[in-house]
């Protein structure tokens, strides 16, 4: 009699099986297997590019074989034991699909298929989707976006320093490569953009591809999920996360797939959870230095699985009914089920910014109100390259040993002279803001680029300001990310800054904040204020900024205020 050399009891494996794709390629699957039960049996699959062999992988395989499941977790392309080269995401849409067909050939498929995972694991859910097969019949994508030029690559035109180079060169090679030998303080100032690879010692392509391409063009849209949400035809449960640098995307897949998914099926059923959580979704009750508290762990394998055992296996289990949305709400710290993004009952209110032209630091006069502004005297800071507004947490990603991640007392960085701070009275009774928050900022440069950076703060009475949400604009790219068109020095002008989505009751006796500056680094790279290419220009320029708030500019940041039900 053979016996189960496996642990835990009741999952049995093979390793490194082959799938070949179009090409001839050969790209390697371990499969695990529930020992018990007779085939076929539906399928849960799984592609990484950050091996396929890794602890929560496993977890995950262990997980759904144990109920019921076969689970294939596949190495993509020129990652570990598969072959080829990698580079990412060109390939996952061709190789998603014909693994997918390669799967439901099997005798072991009964032919439904769902996929799993985080991040660029969750990416490649959607770009398999986009393939059409008809035995992919359901993804839950966790922390991920609508396209990739927007998040991870760029913010509103800025490249996203840190996550772009930590997350290259951890991935120039076929396996998962050591990043802790670089001294980051220096890589991360090093100009042009296009030598950080080089004085790190890589010669990576794709990072190069990337700087080559800061706008929104034809390379970038061939890989975003926005432009294809009328090919996907299937339910789809996504998770997010309010610290995570996905957040704006996850909402706007929420969103466009409901209006422009490709059948009435995928219309019908998307649903996303959103907690207060960095790009680890759930896995710890903190972000940063806050704790929101036990209640804001889920289980996020029980709920893959409840979707799955509806769409999957067909279980009567009410997965269809669940509200579309289950949002966590800082401040109270409490679940909700909502219906719709943004919400209907939504009161956007402008909070505008005042000052007597000296609202520099925590010490100056800046403050913020509903009171539209009069004629009141501009604020003036004074932006130098060589000494940036350093990040403090944030949407961050993915080395908060390297750079914060979450929330933290921005109070560090409120006390320097080229951050302006607006701060209103303490609240007499508490606001919800839950939804999309943008800042409308009229301001003035003496340089032909420059970027302009906005943050949304939660003030507690002892003076504690935690950081909720918040973003930034390139000058150049303040009409569209698709074109660029330099400043003329001296003219002011209005620029949109979207912070991203929160969800935070502001409780009585807070305050509300909103800090401005030019610079968030190396969360994303240091705008040199000359004008120059992006990512070839080794010179910078002192940028002297000019805020305006008055009747004719009233400068605000727009909340989406959600009254009580």
């Amino acid at each position: 009699m053979s016996q189960n050399v496996f642990l835990p009891a009741g999952v049995t494996a093979r390793y490194n099986v082959g799938m070949p794709m179009r090409d001839g390629i050969r790209l390697s699957a371990d499969i695990f297997f529930p020992e018990e039960k007779e085939g076929p049996l539906p399928v849960v699959f799984s592609r990484t590019p950050y091996d396929n062999t890794a602890e929560a992988m496993v977890d995950s395989a262990i997980f759904f074989a144990q109920h019921g499941y076969v689970f294939v977790a596949q190495d993509t392309r020129g990652r570990n034991d598969s072959d080829g080269d990698f580079y990412p995401w060109i390939n996952e849409f061709r190789d998603g699909h014909d693994s997918v067909e390669w799967i439901a050939s099997q005798v072991w498929c009964d032919g439904n298929i769902g996929m799993v995972g985080s991040s660029y694991v969750g990416n490649v859910q959607w770009q398999a989707a986009a393939g059409g097969s008809t035995h992919l019949k359901a993804i839950v994508p966790r922390v991920i976006g609508d396209n990739l030029y927007e998040a991870p690559q760029y913010q509103g035109g800025a490249f996203q320093l840190n996550w772009n180079a930590t997350w290259t060169f951890r991935m120039a090679g076929r396996t998962w490569q050591d990043i802790s030998i670089y001294n980051w303080d220096q890589l991360f100032s090093v100009l042009s953009l296009r030598d950080i690879a080089k004085a790190a010692g890589k010669d990576v392509q794709f990072f190069q591809d990337w700087i080559d391409h800061p706008d929104y063009d034809d390379y970038w849209k061939s890989l975003a999920n926005k432009e294809r949400y009328q090919d996907i035809k299937i339910p789809i449960l996504q998770i997010g996360g309010w610290y995570d640098f996905f957040t704006a995307g996850t909402f706007n897949n929420f969103v466009g797939m409901r209006a422009n998914g490709g059948s009435d099926l995928a219309k019908n059923n998307q649903r996303a959870v959103v907690g207060p959580w960095v790009h680890t979704a759930s896995k710890m009750t903190h972000a940063g230095e806050v704790d929101f508290g036990k209640e804001s762990v889920l289980d996020l394998l029980q709920i893959e699985l409840r979707w799955f055992d509806r769409w999957l296996k067909g279980k009567n289990n009410g997965a269809e009914k669940d509200a579309p949305l289950k949002l966590f709400v800082m401040g109270t710290n409490r679940w909700r089920d909502e219906n719709e993004w943004p919400l209907d009952r939504t009161m956007y209110t402008p909070y505008y910014f005042h000052s007597d032209g000296e609202a520099n630091s925590l010490l100056g006069s800046g403050s913020l109100s509903t009171t539209e502004p009069g004629e009141e005297p501009q604020d003036h800071f004074v932006y130098n390259p060589e000494s940036p507004v350093p990040t403090k947490g944030g949407y961050n990603c993915c080395n908060p040993e390297i750079v914060d991640w979450g929330a933290f007392d921005q109070r560090s960085v409120e006390y320097r002279n080229d951050v302006l701070v607006y701060t209103s009275d303490a609240l007499d009774n508490e606001i919800e803001v839950t939804g999309p928050v943008v800042v409308k900022l009229f301001a003035s440069t003496n340089v032909t680029d420059t970027d302009f950076t906005a943050k949304l703060v939660d003030v507690h009475p002892n003076g504690y300001a935690v950081n909720l949400c918040d973003g930034i604009i390139r000058g150049r790219y303040r009409e569209s990310t698709s074109k660029q068109q330099l400043l003329a020095s001296g003219e002011t002008y209005e620029f949109t800054i979207d912070l991203w989505p929160t969800s935070n009751v502001f409780l009585k006796g807070h305050r509300i904040r909103v800090d401005i500056s030019s610079s968030n680094f190396p969360r994303f790279d240091r705008n040199p204020n000359t004008g120059h290419k992006f990512g070839e220009n080794d010179q910078i320029q002192i940028a002297h900024q000019n805020v305006f708030h008055d009747s004719l500019h009233p400068s605000h940041i727009l909340l989406p205020v959600v009254p009580k039900k």
